[in-house]
C-alpha cells in the first residue's frame, strides 16, 4: 500500500554552512575518539599531515587553516575509530550472518586489526600469522599453470609506492591483469583524451580556475562528491566569470553554498551562488549539448567572418590540430530536432551556452562521472574536447580540460604503471632499470576480469584495497564469479561486502590507513598521491596504529613478493624498510619523478607537468585530433535499445550526501531532503502520475537487457524530484545489480552505471519478489 514519503522532506537551505559543521561534529562523535581525532582532522592536507583518503580534489598552494570538507571528516572519522573488527569479532559472527547485513553495518564495526583466514567448515574467519598467510598466497600462485590465471585489483586509495610496487610484483610474476577503479569511472577520459591530445590527464592547474574567464561544468554534483571544489566554483562566479552547469538532477550544491570558514556567512546565514546558469539535460545528453553548441558557433563564425572576423582560433588550429573539416561536415549534418531530442534542452538554452562560450576569452571545460558512464562517454569527451580547440582553449592560461577524478590517488595508481594496457615505453622502462623482461600481452580490465573468474580463466583475485563485490556491475554475477576462484585475498582497512563473497580459500590481509603512523626499521615513512591536477605531495600518519598486527600496503606487497619470488627483481624487503628507495626506483622508470625523493619536501609537493598543456600533442599526428562522431540514435547500448516500451525509464546510479563510493556514513541525503532511507527512487512527478503511481510507493525496478537474465530489486520508494521526464536516479551500490556486465562503454569498456532501461512495477512486501538481494 502506496504513503506518502514521509521520509522526504525537500532540502531549502545552501550547501555547506551549519548543515555540514552539525554533520562533520557527529561523525566526529561517533568515531569513538573525539579528543584525538580533533587533531588528526586538523592535519588533514596539511604539508606536513596526510593526504585526505576522500576525493581527488587539489589544494591551492597557499595556506589555508583548515582544509577538509564535510566528507573529508567523516572519512577521516572513520578510518581513525578505536572499534575493532579482530578474532573475537569473527569468532563471534559467522560470514554468512555478516553477508546478510547491510553495507553501513560492516564497515561500522571498526578497523581490521590482524590477519584472518576463511574456514568454510565452520563459516568463520580465523586468525592466521602474517607468515603464513604469505606461505599459501604464494603457494597458491607458485602452483598456477599461468600467471594470466591471477588477476590484481587496485582501489585508488593505494599510495604511489604501493601501486608501484604491485605493479612490478605482477609483472615480475608475469601478468598485465590490472582491473582497477579507474575501469568503472574515468577509462572513458583517459581513452579519449589519450587519443585527442597525447595524455589521459586534464591540463589545467588549480591556479587556472583564478584567471578562466568561464568554466562548463557536465556530470557531477560537487556538493556530495568533492565539496571542497565548491570555494573554487564560488569564487569562479564572484569575481565575475561565468560558470554554467548541466547536470541532470537538481543539486543544492550547484546552486548555492555557505563557507564553514567563512564568520560573516556563518553568522548571517548567508550564501553565495555557485553558477550564472543551470541547465538539466537528459541523461546522456550532455554530447547533443556540445554538439548544438558548436553547431552555434559555426553560424557565429560564418557571420563574423562576413565582417572580417572570427569565433575560431585559426592560428590555433591551422597550427596545432588535425580532423577540423571532417568534424564540422558532421556537425552542420546533425539536426537540431535531433539534437533537442537527445539533449533535452531547448535550441534557445543551447544558443545561451554557446554564446558564453564565444564571448570568453579562456574556458575551463570540467566533468565527472555523469559524463564517463555511459555507451557512448568517449564519444562526448572528444565532443568536448573538440569544442574547446575551436577557440584554442588548450595551453593557456584559465582554459583546458578539467575531470575530476573520484579516489584520491586513483590517477596516481595509473601513473605508477597500475594499466592493463601498458605502453610499450613503460614495459622498456621496467626492463632497462631492473633487468627482465616484462609481458608484453595486455591484461584484463574489471569487466573482463569478472568474466574471466566466471568462466574459470583466473582462480586468483587479489585485492589492494576497495571493495570489489559492491563496487562492480551486475552484483549477482560478480558474486558467482567471485565464489569460484581458489582463492580472494583482500587488504583493506575495514571490513566490507568484500570479504563475505570469498572464493574456495579466502584471506583478509590488514593495513594501516592514511591517518596511521607507518613505521618500518629506519624510522617512520611518508607515501606520496597525485591529485586532479597532477600534483604529487607527501602524505605522513599522524595516528598509532590500533595493534601491530596492521601493516602498510607496501610493506604486504613486499611480503607476499619474497614469498612468491624471493629477491627477484629487487630485494623487497630492503624496498620497504625505506620508501625512499621505492622512489628511487620510480624516479627511475617514470618521465616527471627526477629528484622525487627531494621534490616531496616543498610544502605542497610538486607539478608533475603535462605534455599537452605545453601544447605537445604526443599523438601520432603530433596534432590534437578533432575525432569525429554520429550522434548516436540512442544513448543505450542495442542490446537494450529493441526491448524499450512506453514505460521504459532511463537510470542513473549515485552516491547519497553521507557515502563514499561503496563506504555508507549513514542513512541521510541531507542535500536531497532524504532521511533515513536508501532504497529510493528520485523521479519527476509527472512520470509518477503517467504510470500509475503515487509518491512514497514501493516499486520493484527490472532492467532491461536481451541475455534472458532476470535483474530486479525491490521495496524501492518513490521521491518526486527535479529530473527530466523519462529519468531517474537511485543510489549504487544498492541498483548495481540492474547494470548487465555486458553493457558498457564504446571503447571504455566502463560499466554504464549512468544510463540502464528499467521499468517498474508495483511493489507489494509481503509477497517478498526479490530476484536479487540489494542490502
Amino acid at each position: 500500500m502506496s504513503k506518502k514519503p514521509d521520509f522526504y522532506t525537500p532540502y531549502k537551505g545552501p550547501a555547506g554552512g551549519w548543515g555540514a559543521l552539525q554533520s562533520t561534529t557527529k561523525h566526529w562523535l561517533k568515531s569513538d575518539n573525539a579528543i584525538r581525532n580533533i587533531n588528526t582532522l586538523l592535519k588533514t592536507n596539511q604539508p606536513h599531515g596526510f593526504d585526505c583518503p576522500g576525493c581527488a580534489w587539489g589544494e591551492k598552494h597557499d595556506p589555508a587553516k583548515i582544509r577538509f570538507c564535510e566528507n573529508g571528516a567523516k572519512a577521516v572519522n572513520w578510518e581513525a575509530t578505536s572499534r575493532k573488527v579482530d578474532a573475537a569479532f569473527m569468532a563471534e559472527h559467522s560470514v554468512t550472518w555478516l553477508n546478510s547485513q547491510s553495507n553501513y553495518f560492516l564497515e561500522y564495526q571498526g578497523r581490521l586489526t590482524e590477519p584472518m583466514r576463511y574456514n568454510r567448515e565452520t563459516d568463520h574467519y580465523e586468525p592466521i600469522s602474517w607468515d603464513q598467510a604469505y606461505k599459501q598466497i604464494a603457494d597458491t600462485l607458485k602452483s598456477q599453470s599461468s600467471p594470466d590465471n591471477v588477476a590484481f585489483y587496485t582501489s585508488g586509495r593505494a599510495s604511489n609506492e604501493a601501486a608501484f610496487l604491485y605493479q612490478l610484483f605482477a609483472r615480475a610474476y608475469g601478468t598485465n591483469n590490472f582491473p582497477d577503479c579507474s575501469n568503472m569511472c574515468h577509462e572513458a577520459s583517459g581513452y579519449a583524451l589519450t587519443s585527442s591530445i597525447g595524455i589521459g590527464k586534464g591540463t589545467v592547474e588549480i591556479d587556472d580556475f583564478e584567471h578562466t574567464d568561464a568554466v562548463f561544468v557536465f556530470g557531477q554534483n560537487p556538493g556530495t562528491n568533492h565539496p571542497r571544489m565548491l570555494e573554487t566554483l564560488k569564487e569562479v562566479v564572484q569575481r565575475g566569470a561565468q560558470l554554467l552547469s548541466f547536470n541532470t538532477l537538481r543539486e543544492r550544491g550547484l546552486e548555492r553554498f555557505q563557507n564553514p570558514q567563512n564568520p560573516i556567512e556563518m553568522l548571517t546565514n548567508g550564501s553565495q551562488p555557485t553558477t550564472t546558469g543551470y541547465f538539466c539535460p537528459k541523461i546522456g545528453g550532455d554530447m547533443a549539448v556540445v554538439r548544438g553548441m558548436v553547431k552555434v558557433l559555426i553560424d557565429l563564425e560564418e557571420a563574423a567572418q562576413q565582417q572580417g572576423k572570427a569565433v575560431f582560433d585559426h592560428d590555433f588550429i591551422n597550427e596545432h590540430t588535425q580532423g577540423l573539416d571532417a568534424y564540422l561536415e558532421q556537425v552542420k549534418q546533425t539536426s537540431w530536432p535531433d539534437i533537442i531530442k537527445q539533449s533535452g534542452l531547448t535550441k534557445e538554452e543551447i544558443t545561451h551556452a554557446a554564446n558564453v562560450y564565444a564571448n570568453a576569452n579562456s574556458v575551463i571545460i570540467t566533468w565527472a562521472m555523469g559524463i564517463t558512464q555511459h555507451h557512448h562517454s568517449v564519444a562526448t569527451i572528444h565532443e568536448i574536447v573538440n569544442l574547446l580547440t575551436l577557440r584554442g582553449n588548450l595551453g593557456k592560461p584559465g582554459a583546458g580540460t578539467c575531470p575530476v577524478r573520484g579516489h584520491s590517488n586513483v590517477q596516481g595508481d595509473r601513473t605508477m604503471g597500475i594499466n592493463e594496457c601498458p605502453s610499450q615505453a613503460f614495459l622498456d622502462a621496467l626492463e632497462k632499470h631492473f633487468h627482465f623482461t616484462p609481458p608484453q600481452k595486455h591484461g584484463l580490465a574489471v569487466v573482463d576480469t569478472i568474466r574471466a573468474m566466471r568462466d574459470g580463466k583466473v582462480g586468483v583475485f587479489i585485492a589492494l584495497g576497495g571493495n570489489f563485490a559492491a563496487a562492480t556491475p551486475d552484483t549477482q554475477a560478480t558474486e558467482q564469479a567471485l565464489k569460484k576462484c581458489q582463492l580472494t585475498v583482500q587488504i583493506s582497512t575495514k571490513l566490507n561486502r568484500s570479504h563475505l563473497i570469498t572464493g574456495t580459500e579466502a584471506i583478509i590481509l590488514p593495513c594501516l590507513g592514511r591517518t596511521d603512523i607507518d613505521h618500518q626499521t629506519t624510522g617512520q615513512q611518508k607515501v606520496t598521491v597525485e591529485d586532479s591536477f597532477s600534483m604529487i605531495h607527501a602524505s605522513g600518519g599522524v595516528l598509532e596504529p590500533l595493534t601491530k598486527e596492521q601493516k602498510s600496503e607496501p610493506a604486504i606487497i613486499a611480503g607476499i613478493a619474497a614469498a612468491t619470488l624471493g629477491n627477484f627483481p629487487i630485494n623487497w624487503m630492503e624496498a620497504v624498510s625505506d620508501y625512499d628507495v621505492i622512489r628511487d626506483h620510480i624516479a627511475a622508470v617514470i618521465p616527471g619523478f627526477s629528484d622525487f625523493n627531494q621534490r616531496i619536501l616543498q610544502d605542497g609537493g610538486f607539478y608533475l607537468g603535462n605534455s599537452a598543456r605545453e601544447r605537445k600533442w604526443t599523438t601520432p599526428s603530433n596534432k590534437a585530433i578533432l575525432h569525429t562522431h554520429v550522434l548516436p540514435e540512442s544513448i543505450l547500448p542495442k542490446r537494450a535499445q529493441d526491448l524499450l516500451s512506453d514505460k521504459t525509464l532511463i537510470m542513473q546510479t549515485l552516491r547519497s550526501h553521507d557515502q563514499y563510493n561503496t563506504t555508507i556514513y549513514g542513512m541521510d541525503d541531507r542535500y536531497r531532503g532524504i532521511k533515513g532511507e536508501r532504497k529510493v527512487v528520485f523521479i519527476n512527478p509527472a512520470d509518477i502520475q503517467r504510470l500509475g503511481f503515487e509518491e512514497g510507493q514501493s516499486v520493484t525496478l527490472r532492467s532491461i537487457w536481451d541475455d534472458g537474465v532476470e535483474r530486479k530489486v525491490s521495496g524501492f520508494k518513490l521521491v518526486p524530484y527535479s529530473i527530466p521526464a523519462g529519468n531517474i536516479a537511485a543510489y549504487y551500490p544498492e541498483t548495481n545489480p540492474l547494470v548487465p556486465l555486458d553493457s558498457h562503454g564504446e571503447f571504455s569498456n566502463t560499466p554504464t552505471s549512468k544510463s540502464i532501461a528499467i521499468e517498474l512495477e508495483a511493489y507489494e512486501e509481503e509477497s517478498n519478489n526479490i530476484a536479487i538481494s540489494a542490502s
